[in-house]
């Protein structure tokens, strides 16, 4: 039966679609990552522009550090030696109006030999917060400048 196959892929992505604008939430998470001199971590990712705070989904099974420590090794080949710590939750509507990202401070790791670019890492580097390049997102200089300036904190992204 060809035909059933094919009406099992169909099923799927109508299901998928369904469950895509149907779930309650996506949880994102984020590292600043700062380094000895201070500088902190950003990424350029090949499907969005500027850039921004390494980071990306929460899978299923996983908690928020275990994802965390994966996203820092797939995009700066950082290993986080001592835990991260929670610095707070954020809506983030600009993705989805489901969205939330919880933001870790990084100040213990190590990065063996710096990352390699891919086709989701386009760039990468440390930055002193004054220094940051131009087109670093607002919402990644509004964070940088919370955690290292003491701004007052926002609840969105």
């Amino acid at each position: 039966m060809p035909n059933r196959g094919r009406l099992e892929r169909l099923t799927g992505r109508i299901a998928h679609f369904y469950w895509r604008f149907t779930r309650g939430l996506s949880l994102g998470v984020r590292g600043l990552v700062i380094d000895e001199e201070g500088r902190v971590f950003l990424v350029k990712h090949s499907y969005v522009r500027g850039w921004h705070l390494p980071g990306g989904g929460v899978e299923p099974g996983e908690t928020l550090r275990q994802a965390l420590a994966r996203e820092l090794r797939e995009e700066g080949n950082i290993e986080i030696v001592n835990p991260a710590e929670l610095y707070g939750m954020y809506y983030n509507s600009n993705d989805s109006a489901r969205d939330h990202v919880a933001l870790f401070v990084v100040e213990s790791f190590r990065q063996a030999t710096p990352p390699q670019k891919n086709r989701e890492i386009i760039e990468h580097g440390f930055f002193a917060p004054a220094a940051l390049p131009p087109d670093a997102t607002p919402a990644t200089r509004a964070r940088i400048g919370e955690v290292l300036q003491g701004k007052p904190s926002a609840e969105r992204w």
